[in-house]
């Protein structure tokens, strides 16, 4: 079991890495990370750049570092925080009901969602691709079989699943659907206030 060594979480405001400061946000985990900001390269609106302050090996965020570890990717970076500090309630433990849907939805987003929404908002629809990774109307369905059973993804309370999959609406609100119930789902994510206290501390650091 690691000591209660310091995690420094790399940050570029506005981006990706958000969702990883409104998840510390929610663990209540403030005290045993340092969020540090850093600069990225931005399509939207172009500009900025590789920053030698952050030692992810592309330039990228989120990066998580805890002493000698290394941890890249949303969906890598929530399991590990979810392990390194449980309890939280933002996950569901090994051999609990509904650990299995859980842990499919969170490689879901990157192995399928957010390469459907890319995709989807550059124009792209290719059969190769199509193929592999389906498209929206397949991710909404998914969705919607989910909340027709249950009020989050993964069962009766919110988790990090919920955090992640609904992030992407956050920087692409007209990618929401024509479905009542899906939407109901993403206003509810949203409006937690660990969205608002995120979007409150990004704000004057872009702007900065």
């Amino acid at each position: 079991m690691k000591g209660p060594t310091m995690l420094t979480l790399y940050h570029a405001p506005n981006s990706r890495s958000s969702r990883i400061v409104t998840l510390i946000d929610e663990m209540g985990v403030q005290d045993k990370v340092q969020i540090r900001d850093v600069e990225i390269h931005r399509m939207f609106p172009e500009g900025g750049g590789p920053d030698p302050a952050n030692p992810h090996p592309e330039g990228k965020v989120p990066l998580l570092v805890d002493g000698e570890e290394m941890i890249r990717e949303s969906p890598a970076i929530i399991l590990y925080l979810l392990e390194r500090f449980p309890g939280t309630g933002l996950g569901i433990e090994p051999g609990a009901a509904r650990r299995g849907e859980f842990l499919s939805w969170i490689a879901y987003y990157g192995s399928v969602f957010e390469p459907v929404v890319m995709l989807t908002r550059r124009g792209i629809d290719d059969p190769f691709l199509r193929d592999n990774y389906r498209g929206l109307p397949e991710a909404f369905a998914a969705f919607r079989r989910a909340l027709d059973q249950t009020p989050w993804l993964a069962g009766d309370r919110y988790t990090a699943a919920d955090l992640l999959l609904s992030s992407a609406f956050g920087w692409w609100p007209e990618g929401r659907p024509d479905d009542p119930v899906i939407c109901d789902w993403i206003d509810r994510c949203l409006a937690r206030p660990s969205v608002a206290r995120t979007m409150a501390r990004d704000q004057p650091a872009l702007a900065g």
